[in-house]
């Protein structure tokens, strides 16, 4: 028996000896190959005071690879940013830099908006 009180929070008490707790599995979304995955790199100054990040989204695949793609292209731009909600957000304005690392890496249908 899983005794994992952290997946359990939501529950509050049965009283049925026969209650078993089920965890919800969180379905994996299939990674799409790099020539698939139809990328767009934009600048967003919205809701960030005024600070230019640049924006790639449209991936569709498991957070796991968002995160190393991110993870790759901060490395390649020496700044930070972050990966959530399907999107990457750098630090600054990279647009031509990481569209033309995408393309390199094989995301060939990459489109670089202004």
């Amino acid at each position: 028996m899983n005794n994992d009180w952290k997946s359990r929070l939501n529950v509050v008490y049965s009283t049925n000896p026969d209650f078993k707790y089920e965890t919800e599995e969180q379905e994996s979304v299939a990674t799409l190959p790099e020539n698939q995955q139809r990328l767009k790199v934009q600048l967003d100054k919205r809701n960030r005071n005024g600070k230019a990040v640049t924006l790639v989204t449209g991936f569709v695949g498991a957070e796991d690879d968002l995160k190393e793609l991110g993870k790759y292209l901060k490395s390649k731009c020496g700044v930070g940013g972050s990966t959530k909600n399907n999107e990457i957000l750098i630090q600054g304005d990279f647009r031509e830099k990481i569209a033309m690392l995408l393309i390199e890496k094989g995301y060939k249908q990459t489109k670089r908006i202004n």
